[in-house]
């Protein structure tokens, strides 16, 4: 059954608010986030995006790519403000809104409080409202599942939208890039191409078992997102359980030296996904991966919340000479478990028939 769901994703959030309050800013390359040797970008201006800068990049290398780059310090208790106006915008629409961060969510107006049958019309309202009330662009995009809705999103960014109907779904997902796929990363990308996967009726013509065989449980939903089946329902107020960040080395590392140095890059981005997600947490968890494959955990709770960098980076490197490396390091990851965000979660489905 065909639902009809939106998804709505703000322009450079961050940076957008910034440029807002401040008209010196307009038009110009900023990076909000910290340019030192620790600093890592949480979001840029798309006039910084054009020089290569993009978040979650250090400091440095931002400024490398653009040297006219301006950095802003980030003010997550505004962009916070904003957020909860844009959601009370979203709440004029339909009650199934599912939040992902303070700069996108998913609306499910199967069923909307204006009585209009068309997702295409509402999310143009949305946006419309977004910008005469807050003087902010946002993009959207509307198809019949979840993943549809964010990977159509992306599609005709900044300030534009995409809807992929009912009978466009098949013929969009055939010709769409492998790399396109919402939940397939990098590395994933590579070794579908290795497989000789490069497009949608590529992942389309292998049979569930060879999927299963190459990419075990995820072979199940790669299967079924390529037909369209994706039935996971929007919830409203969902439960975030955990934030962490991952790092993969190019080369293994095999000094606790050498890896408090990149755990202070880890932290900083650590710290700035939790206050956009605007939650702390009480368990941090240092994960570690050595060159044979072979994992190990190391975690301490708190007696209270965190969302601090040093904290966590002081945390972390406690848990880190816990005890010795047993082998060399090419993947270590820092998370926050045991999160200040007990909500009730409330799932609710409804899946009804009109016209999209």
């Amino acid at each position: 059954m065909d639902r009809k769901i939106i998804h709505i994703d703000m322009d450079a959030f961050f940076a957008s608010v910034e440029q807002l309050d401040f008209p010196h800013l307009r038009g110009k390359a900023i990076a909000v986030g910290g340019q030192g040797t620790r600093g890592v970008v949480a979001a840029a201006s798309y006039q910084a995006r054009s020089f290569g800068v993009r978040s979650a990049m250090s400091g440095v290398m931002a400024k490398k790519n653009c040297p006219e780059l301006i950095f802003v310090a980030p003010r997550f208790d505004r962009y916070k403000e904003i957020s909860t106006k844009i959601r009370e915008i979203f709440y004029q629409y339909t009650d199934l809104v599912e939040p992902l961060s303070l700069d996108e969510a998913f609306l499910d107006v199967t069923v909307n409080k204006i009585n209009c049958s068309s997702a295409t019309l509402i999310a143009r309202r949305i946006r419309q409202q977004i910008f005469e009330e807050l003087q902010l662009h946002a993009s959207a995009g509307i198809s019949v599942n979840k993943f549809l809705a964010k990977i159509a999103s992306d599609i005709n960014k900044p300030n534009g939208q995409k809807t992929i109907a009912p009978c466009e779904v098949d013929a969009f997902l055939d010709d769409l890039e492998i790399k396109k796929f919402f939940g397939i990363g990098r590395k994933t990308a590579q070794k579908m191409y290795h497989l000789g996967i490069f497009k949608g009726i590529d992942l389309k013509q292998k049979s569930k078992e060879f999927l299963v065989e190459h990419f075990g449980k995820s072979g199940v939903d790669y299967y079924n997102i390529v037909r369209g089946v994706h039935n996971s329902a929007v919830v409203s107020n969902r439960k975030v359980k955990s934030v962490g960040v991952e790092r993969t080395f190019t080369q293994n590392l095999s000094s606790e030296v050498f890896l408090v140095e990149k755990l202070q890059g880890i932290a900083e981005l650590l710290s700035l996904r939790l206050k956009k997600q605007n939650v702390k947490g009480k368990t941090i968890t240092l994960k570690i991966k050595y060159a044979d494959f072979s994992q190990q955990t190391r975690s301490k709770t708190l007696p209270y919340y965190i969302e601090d960098p040093q904290i966590i980076l002081s945390l972390v490197k406690e848990l880190l000479y816990q005890e010795k490396l047993k082998d060399s390091v090419r993947l270590i990851g820092v998370g926050l478990s045991n999160l200040n965000n007990n909500i009730e979660i409330k799932p609710i489905a409804i899946q009804l028939q009109f016209d999209f």
